[in-house]
């Protein structure tokens, strides 16, 4: 008997659909978005054209089944996921069809409606102009989703909503019409063709109840909840299209738009205030629009001190004094008079202390605090799990202060705690909740919660939702903000255009409870002995996975300061993002969509390309670890089983190496030479168009012997500024002129560098091939070794950085004791200990000016160490510098292994070889990372190399 699921892709397929997919896999991962809420649908379609959307509808009209249309999938309130068929224009409708500049102050764009917000704007800046509204998940959001919302963002106060930045719109309904709205139009013409009758019908329900149209909508700028419907009015033009903009998908399905680019004003300047407690900055925010302020951002000590402990303090840039700060951006016909405008602003506002930032650096770290508060504000102050649901209510910007006082007690009432920020001009306020989902009573204690939420909210005048719409965490809501009357127009309105309720259907009108499918309770606990320790997560696997709240940042176009996720960038697939493998390792933990627990094909389809490359660990504002939790599903499903061949090869590395070294150049040959390389990688699960690094005829450590230079620590205490040079096996048995070079420039600096007697390792090549039990071996006679180096304060120096991040990241997960953590926190790199010479006046960096230098950090080093040490310490030399983001795409084993090596290249291709190719003939690539030297080497006519290398290169000043 033929299933649903199958019945439904024919169906899909016989009306011209190329891409629409129903397995497990997809189902799990389109459940749910960036809200708390879990509703699996029964197809996802992937349309390459508006034909296929078309066709979708045509099928959903015959069978009765619901149609939810999404875009990036970052919704925060449960709009984007429903019981049917999930249309994701994002993955193939991402063009921008047309830009035009038509004259003085602004022109437009014509896009599909899966166009990311930022691929908009770069097409934008091209002609001098932008697209006005701005939300912090502009690098992956679309232009559909944020029509959908309504969305505004940080510069709402001087460029509207995302409803006063759209002309017009191309629109299919349930029913299969094609509607053409136009917004904003004049001399009685309408603002929607296509269909006549529900033009007639949309009037006539205006008119009937145009009491409640004018009164009960508009009431300030940021009542988004409901309906639109005071464009109804006939003042207003009967204003249909921009009617639907807020509609979240339940009235028609937008297929393409036409949008109104402006230009940026030709100066900014940004003030930063400064005040004693967030209800002050409250109080004080609705003047700022009067000011000429184009955003007015809120945020207090709760989020900034959240920043400091999760990416250090180097991460939180100079702030004024006070325990609350608003960031203020005003515009100028020049420089002098936006730090006018500036100025202005600080003489009139009432505040504590205040900061211009003139440093763009500065402000881009300022403003990084806010894009990235969903991600952070996904753990409260007591470092416990925040959900959305309750997440953008705004009020009257002149109540704000009022309304904070009184949420923060109703917080306290509720033994609730979360991370306030938000577009504090507008009166919105942005917050998640730390309500143990987990805990028997959490969806009654959610309820209790947002129900008086809704009502103090109503109780200020305010609105549910100030731009991420209602979708399943408000709509049940929405009579505690509107009477009875406005209900039933809402009904009436979607009865109009959905007269079946195909269109999203559950939001805003008829909707489930608000307890009803939420995520996390359904569920289950890991019960198996765990590898890792999770100590960020109390030991709960179940909650180091559901830290991904969806926001989707993994999505986003790689930058110069970011890695992740470097699969998903070459793929463009869901399952290949950071969020995609979280939500189906949540997924396999609650077992219904994906069955087979950690052996389930679906995991390791999900997990197969990811690289681990730790970029997630720092990037994602959450702090997501898939590189680790990939290692522990790979444990899990192997221990005690056969595994694949590259486990074997590559996974033991190391003792491979040690084995070569005793024969170098037969391996070198066996590896190098054509006709043997077709027989012995592949047998080994490496790729035969790798080509593997030769071995070694002397390695490091041997030449460290005849050195003299093996002692232990007893031996090394005494001498002058000791340090002990953790031997890697990549410098060891393929680069040991990195590890001589080092010698020498630490000798240089003033240290006395030694190597342990004993030969030691980091695991990392048992980690990344889930051999759990072996790594925790090897880093606890690591950590023994070390341990004695450590506690007579001698510094543990590494080379290779995959190398150093293992030590200080995954030994104290995989061995839980008190040594482990001691020897993690004793573990430097090289630009490390180097600093700490110069600030010590022993050591004065060399003289680069003049030196072109296209820097590749490790992925490993930018999540685990950060690369700020070299960054400062290449600055020193006058270098000029170029530092690249993404993954060079090799990652370790990942690159090498077969079937990898097609993403692999594309991976390089997104930043590392345009670099290269850009740069001077005599442009140094520096790269640390063996890994990303390998990759260098394979791809490109360049010689990746190392900082001690670049170094030594011309004497210090």
């Amino acid at each position: 008997m033929t299933s649903p699921s199958t019945l439904l892709t024919e169906a899909l397929h016989r009306e011209g659909v190329s891409d629409a997919r129903t397995d497990a896999l997809t189902i799990g991962m389109y459940a749910t978005d960036a809200g708390i809420y879990r509703v699996p649908p029964r197809a996802v379609v992937f349309p390459r054209h508006t034909d296929e959307i078309a066709a979708t509808l045509s099928v959903a009209r015959e069978l009765g089944i619901p149609i939810t249309a999404r875009g990036a999938g970052t919704s925060c309130a449960g709009n984007a996921v429903g019981p049917g068929i999930v249309i994701d224009t994002a993955r193939h409708l991402g063009r921008v069809l047309e830009v035009d500049a038509d004259g003085a102050g602004g022109g437009s764009a014509l896009v599909e409606a899966g166009t990311v917000h930022a691929t908009l704007q770069a097409r934008a800046r091209e002609i001098g102009l932008r697209f006005g509204p701005d939300p912090s998940s502009h690098s992956r959001c679309t232009v559909g989703g944020m029509i959908g919302n309504n969305a505004c963002g940080n510069r709402a106060l001087g460029y509207g909503r995302t409803s006063d930045n759209v002309i017009g719109m191309d629109l299919l309904t349930a029913a299969g019409m094609h509607l053409t709205a136009t917004t904003g139009v004049a001399g009685g013409r309408p603002s929607l063709t296509g269909d006549d009758a529900l033009v007639a019908r949309l009037t006539r329900l205006a008119d009937d109840h145009l009491d409640t149209v004018r009164t009960k909508f508009a009431t300030f700028g940021r009542q988004v909840s409901g309906y639109a419907l005071e464009h109804l009015a006939p003042e207003r033009g009967r204003d249909i299209g921009r009617m639907l903009i807020g509609s979240e998908g339940t009235l028609a399905v937008v297929t393409q738009a036409r949008v109104r680019l402006v230009t940026d004003p030709p100066a900014t300047s940004l003030v930063v205030l400064g005040f004693p407690d967030i209800y002050a900055a409250g109080d004080v925010a609705h003047l700022l629009k009067g000011l000429g302020a184009v955003a007015a951002e809120g945020i207090d000590s709760r989020i900034v001190d959240v920043v400091r402990t999760r990416r250090g303090e180097h991460a939180v840039p100079d702030l004024p004094r006070g325990a609350a700060w608003m960031l203020v951006e005003v515009p100028g016909e020049d420089a002098a008079a936006a730090h006018a405008a500036a100025e202005r602003v600080r003489r009139e506002i009432e505040h504590t202390d205040s900061l211009v930032v003139t440093d763009p650096a500065h402000a881009r770290a300022l403003w990084k605090i806010r894009e990235d508060g969903a991600g952070l504000s996904a753990r409260s102050p007591r470092d416990r799990p925040a959900h959305a649901g309750w997440e953008d209510a705004a009020v009257p910007p002149a109540r704000l202060g009022d309304y904070l006082r009184a949420f923060d007690a109703l917080l306290e009432e509720h033994d609730v705690q979360g991370l306030p920020y938000g577009h504090f001009g507008d009166g919105c306020l942005h917050i998640r909740l730390d309500i143990d989902l987990d805990a028997p009573d959490a969806t009654d204690r959610y309820r209790r919660f947002v129900e008086d939420a809704a009502d103090l909210v109503a109780a200020h005048g305010g609105s549910l939702s100030g731009e991420h719409g209602d979708g399943r965490a408000r709509s049940a809501l929405l009579p505690r903000m509107y009477d009875a009357e406005t209900m039933g127009l809402f009904g009436s309105v979607k009865r109009a255009f959905d007269p079946t309720n195909l269109l999203n259907p559950g939001i805003l009108v008829d909707p489930a409870p608000v307890d009803a499918d939420i995520r996390i309770p359904a569920a289950h606990k890991v019960t198996v002995p765990l590898a890792f320790g999770y100590p960020e997560d109390g030991g709960d696997f179940s909650q180091a996975v559901h830290r991904c709240t969806g926001v989707g940042k993994c999505r986003a176009a790689g930058t110069s300061t970011t890695v992740m996720c470097p699969s998903y960038l070459a793929t463009g697939e869901e399952k290949d993002s950071t969020r995609g493998r979280a939500r189906v390792l949540q997924e396999m933990l609650n077992g219904s969509t994906i069955t087979g627990g950690w052996s389930a094909p679906e995991v390791h389809d999900a997990l197969d390309l990811c690289l681990s490359c730790k970029g997630c660990s720092s990037d994602c504002p959450t702090g997501v670890d898939m590189a680790t939790y990939k290692s522990e599903a790979l444990h899990q499903t192997y221990k005690g089983k056969l595994r694949p061949r590259s486990h074997y090869t590559l996974g033991r590395l190391p003792q491979m190496a040690r084995l070569a070294a005793r024969a170098p150049r037969l391996v070198n040959a066996m590896t190098s030479l054509p006709g043997l390389k077709k027989l012995t990688l592949p047998a080994a699960g490496v790729d035969p168009r790798r080509s593997i690094p030769s071995f070694a005829r002397t390695t490091f450590r041997s030449w460290a012997r005849d050195e003299g230079m093996i002692a232990s620590a007893a031996q090394a205490t005494g001498t002058d500024h000791p340090v002990a040079l953790f031997v890697d096996s990549f410098t060891d048995h393929f680069s040991p002129q990195v590890g001589r070079t080092t010698v020498a420039l630490l000798r240089e600096a003033g240290f006395t560098p030694f190597v342990p007697a004993e030969s030691l390792c980091c695991g990392l090549t048992f980690i990344s091939t889930g051999q759990l039990d072996a790594a925790r071996s090897t880093l606890d006679d690591a950590a023994r070794t070390l341990g004695p180096v450590v506690a007579a304060g001698i510094p543990v120096v590494g080379m290779e950085p995959s190398c150093t991040a293992a030590l200080r990241h995954d030994l104290p997960r995989l061995v839980d004791s008190a040594l482990a953590r001691q020897v993690a926190g004793g573990v430097r790199t090289v630009a490390e200990v180097l600093t700490t010479a110069i600030d010590e006046g022993r050591w004065s960096a060399p003289d680069l000016a003049g030196t072109e230098v296209v820097a590749q950090p490790h992925c490993h080093q930018h999540a685990v160490m950060s690369w700020a040490a070299d960054e400062a310490l290449l600055a020193r030399t006058g270098a000029t510098v170029t530092r690249l983001g993404g993954c060079c795409g090799l990652a370790g084993n990942f690159g090498v292994e077969l079937g990898h090596y097609e993403v692999s290249v594309k991976i390089a291709e997104q930043q590392l070889l345009p670099a290269i190719d850009a740069a001077g003939k005599d442009a140094v690539v520096l790269a640390d990372g063996f890994s990303c030297q390998t990759q260098i080497a394979d791809l490109s006519e360049r010689t990746g190399m190392h900082l001690v290398e670049l170094l030594a290169r011309v004497s210090p000043r």
